[in-house]
């Protein structure tokens, strides 16, 4: 009698909800290059955004539902290099830099480029890093950047030559910010599941109100706001680290 036949066969196959939200996410960054293609910047915006949206839900459905796999985590990486490496660099591409000429494609490429990487770190990272916060700008606050920025111009028909060079720096500078050693806040720590002050709930409700007034100008602002966060938290603490030096010193030479 042979142990292997008495055991019960092992089930193959991949969990269908969260990877559902993972292919929403995909579909969406695809549709964003299809808008770009054909001129709609405005949808294709939102369809990064949207792509940010079903990318935040599938992996805490996963946690909720115990649905994690190698598979989806994979599935969930690919899904992000299409949605917030490729889209936004061809959204923005096909919206200014190709006024650039050379230096418009290569701007994009950089951002492309630096998404990959961006991925890829934070793959080898996994299960070594701080939870709380990520190493470099994250590819969809990135993405959000980018998205925003050609939703502001197209939402109030803004025009010039100067809006080129403007893509292009903030393209290069979104770029560098995912492969720079920045640290970022991940918010994992956050407790959704507990109870919270009443305040907080009121200010969710005026955040969303603000959001509600002006999406785009919001939006964009909010993430700008994020992606600056990052050098100005290791300035903090490069100051921090140096007066804590200078008053060891002090102490010594007391």
């Amino acid at each position: 009698m042979h142990p292997e036949k008495d055991k019960p066969p092992r089930r193959s196959g991949i969990y269908l909800l969260p990877n559902l939200f993972t292919t929403a996410a995909l579909f969406s960054g695809f549709y964003a290059i299809l808008a770009a293609e054909q001129g709609r910047f405005e949808a294709a915006a939102l369809g990064i955004f949207a792509a940010m949206v079903f990318d935040g839900f599938d992996g805490r459905i996963a946690r909720l539902t115990n649905t994690q796999s190698d598979f989806g985590a994979e599935y969930d990486s690919l899904s992000d290099m299409v949605a917030f490496g490729v889209a936004p660099a061809l959204v923005v591409y096909n919206w200014a830099l190709s006024g650039l000429d050379k230096l418009g494609w290569l701007a994009a490429f950089v951002y492309t480029a630096a998404a990959a990487l961006r991925l890829a770190r934070f793959n080898t990272q996994i299960g070594m890093a701080d939870r709380r916060y990520f190493q470099g700008l994250p590819s969809p606050a990135a993405a959000a950047i980018l998205a925003g920025a050609v939703w502001i111009v197209t939402d109030n028909a803004l025009s010039g030559d100067y809006l080129s060079w403007l893509a292009g720096l903030l393209t290069t500078a979104a770029g560098l910010l995912m492969v720079s050693n920045f640290r970022y806040h991940s918010f994992k720590e956050l407790d959704v599941h507990g109870r919270v002050p009443f305040v907080v709930m009121v200010a969710v409700v005026l955040g969303f109100s603000l959001v509600v007034l002006d999406p785009p100008i919001v939006l964009f602002v909010l993430f700008v706001g994020y992606a600056i966060s990052g050098p100005l938290m290791t300035l903090i603490q490069l100051r921090q680290r140096r007066g804590a030096r200078r008053r060891e010193r002090q102490k010594e030479h007391d």
